[in-house]
Order: C-alpha cells, then sequence, then structure tokens
C-alpha cells in the first residue's frame, strides 16, 4: 500500500516529462474499474459526480459534498487523486485558498480551478480577480510544505465567452501567479492546442473532445501535451448506454441488447484489482 506522501509525489513526478491519461471517476466502483485498468492517477468529475446525486452540472454540488466524494475516491485505490473542484467553490481569493487547505486535508495530490462564475450564462470572471483567485490557491497549495498539483483552467473558449487569444492571455498570467499546470478546454483544433502549448513553459493539460477527440494519446504527446485528462466523457458514454438500455426496454419490450452485460464474477474481479485499502 502506498502512503499519501508517496502518491503526492509520483502525483508530481508524472507532469515532470512524458504524457499520460488522467481518467475521472465518479464513484468508488468505477475508481477501481480504472485503477485495474492500468491508470496512474485519478481525478473526480464535478459533472460526473453530480450525476449521481441526480443534478445537473456547473455549481449544483457544494464542496463539502465535493470533499467528502473527493475523500471517497483517494480511499478507494492505492492511485494519487486529483479533485475537479470547479470555480474553488467561491468568488473571493482567500475563499479559494481555503478550498486548497481544504483539499489537502482529504488527501488530493492537486486540484483544478476555474475561471468561470457559476452563474446563469457561464461568465468569466474579470482578468485581474481570475488571477489573485490563482494566486490565493496557488499560495496555499505551496504553504503545505508538500507537492500539490495546482490546475489553473481557462473555460471561456469551450463556454463562449471569450477567444482563444483571451485564453492564452489567462494561461499566461496564471503561470505567472504560480499555476502548476494550464488547461484551455476545447480549443477549436489541433493547431489551436498546439499555440496554447507553445504560449507557455509549465505542462499543458488537454481534454479529448470535440474536434480533438480523433487525436491519440501518441499525437497529443508529440503536441507537448503532458496531460489528457479524460472530464465527464466515461462518465457521459455509461449514462448513453443506460438511456440506450432502457429505451430498448420500454419501447420495445426487448432485453436482447442485455446480453452484452459483464458477469458477475468479471467485475467481482475487476473491483478487487482496483481496490487499494483505506489511503493511509
Amino acid at each position: 500500500m502506498s502512503t499519501l506522501a508517496e502518491r503526492h509525489r509520483r502525483f508530481h513526478d508524472l507532469h515532470q516529462s512524458g504524457c499520460f491519461v488522467i481518467p475521472n471517476p465518479w464513484d468508488i466502483g468505477s475508481a477501481r474499474m480504472m485503477a485495474a485498468a492500468g491508470a496512474v492517477a485519478l481525478a473526480t468529475t464535478s459533472a460526473g459526480f453530480a450525476f449521481t446525486l441526480g443534478r445537473p452540472d456547473m455549481g449544483r454540488v457544494t464542496r463539502e459534498e465535493a470533499l467528502k466524494h473527493a475523500e471517497d475516491i483517494v480511499r478507494a485505490t492505492p492511485l494519487p487523486v486529483s479533485g475537479d473542484f470547479e470555480n474553488g467553490f467561491a468568488d473571493a481569493p482567500e475563499d479559494v485558498a481555503e478550498t486548497i487547505r481544504l483539499a489537502a486535508e482529504v488527501g488530493l495530490s492537486g486540484c483544478s480551478i476555474e475561471d468561470t462564475r457559476m452563474v446563469e450564462g457561464n461568465p468569466a470572471y474579470d482578468l485581474d480577480i481570475a488571477v489573485e483567485r490563482i494566486r490565493a490557491a496557488a499560495d496555499a497549495a505551496r504553504s503545505l510544505g508538500r507537492p500539490f498539483v495546482l490546475c489553473a483552467r481557462a473555460d471561456g473558449v469551450m463556454n463562449g465567452v471569450y477567444d482563444l487569444n483571451e485564453a492564452i492571455r489567462r494561461i499566461q498570467a496564471f503561470e505567472r501567479a504560480g499555476a502548476d499546470l494550464l488547461y484551455v478546454p476545447v480549443p477549436p483544433g489541433a493547431e489551436e492546442l498546439r499555440r496554447v502549448v507553445r504560449s507557455v513553459a509549465k505542462p499543458v493539460n488537454a481534454l479529448p473532445a470535440g474536434p480533438l477527440r480523433k487525436l491519440t494519446v501518441r499525437q497529443f504527446a508529440e503536441m507537448g501535451v503532458r496531460r489528457i485528462s479524460l472530464g465527464s466523457l466515461i462518465a457521459r458514454v455509461t449514462h448513453a448506454a443506460i438511456a440506450a438500455q432502457m429505451e430498448a426496454i420500454v419501447r420495445d419490450g426487448s432485453f436482447a441488447n442485455l446480453s452484452a452485460a459483464a458477469s458477475g464474477d468479471t467485475i467481482n474481479a475487476i473491483l478487487a484489482a482496483g481496490s487499494g485499502g483505506d489511503g493511509s
């Protein structure tokens, strides 16, 4: 069993060279399945977790709920875990800093903070306050006395509230403010992602969504991407399967598609393989 200190160091080291995939479980079972499949680290998904609570994505989960969920994922496997913590569950920089301290207390090896205000339309914080929020988060992370990978996200391209030039301006400012990892979700294409990578010296995270879904891990790596996160993609694939199965059953009265189900023994073996004890 790896100690938390070993996990934190391993997570830091993963970001120093090469390119790795960090999948996003939404519960203990999916975390253990991903660990058994060979994942080297995990990250929570705010959307995926919200779905398990029967809620829509974006600002519908409290900080307390997200922290408890993150702690469950940390304890589920021996892998390092990063938290998807939306806007840090706060507007004020000092409150975002408190979220970082609480994230560390539950055993997370890092977390991501967005520049999105959690209100209707998903507007972005003004640049100055967005930078102050990341600076406060970075200061809190550095004060921990152990590795903690802070990912600063510029979500305005994905949300349609600013263009790529503004996103690059923001991640450059976030880098200067102390972020360890920069992230512009869903740029328009591969060339735009290359621009993002070239614009900063710190590692860059990418999401294989939209036009980037056609890229392979090798192609992301060749662009200089250091980390590939999956966000809510696998959770939504799972929900699509539930919807499709129920449609066939309710609409057609057919159970034929259920033949694709894995056996109980197979799932039991996967969960056992991915288990990591209590996370101490």
